[in-house]
């Protein structure tokens, strides 16, 4: 199995910025869920460039173990991502591959703001 879509999506996390499992594997379709984005993950080919320390549980837990847990700790650190134990604030550095790829939506001219459709404001 190829998993060249989830080492793209990966390569896509900003710098100071990190992903979860589960949303890596919603942006590639992975039929097997966050499990099957660990694996990918785990089977990194090395000299790619592939950021996999940017990668981090649900609510931002880290849940890659030693030796490897110091040194996703050190390469966020570098990045100035703030890691207390061993979790990090999904919210102030969560990054989303789905939410970045979304335009903004624009309003149509019968939703301007103050108008409501099939009422009549007189009285």
């Amino acid at each position: 199995m190829g998993w060249d879509l989830v080492y793209k999506t990966v390569k896509r996390v900003p710098r100071g910025r990190v992903t979860t499992y589960g949303e890596i594997a919603r942006a590639a379709r992975l039929r097997g869920g966050a499990r099957e984005a660990g694996h990918a993950m785990a089977s990194t080919p090395k000299g790619k460039g592939i950021p996999w320390h940017r990668v981090v549980g649900y609510g931002g837990k880290l849940l890659i173990r030693e030796p490897f847990g110091s040194l996703q700790r050190k390469l966020l650190a570098s990045e100035k991502v703030v890691v207390e134990g061993t979790s990090l604030d999904y919210e102030k550095y969560g990054w989303s591959p789905n939410r970045s790829r979304r335009k903004p939506k624009r309003k149509s001219a019968g939703q301007a703001v103050g108008k409501k459709r099939g009422r009549s404001t007189a009285k």
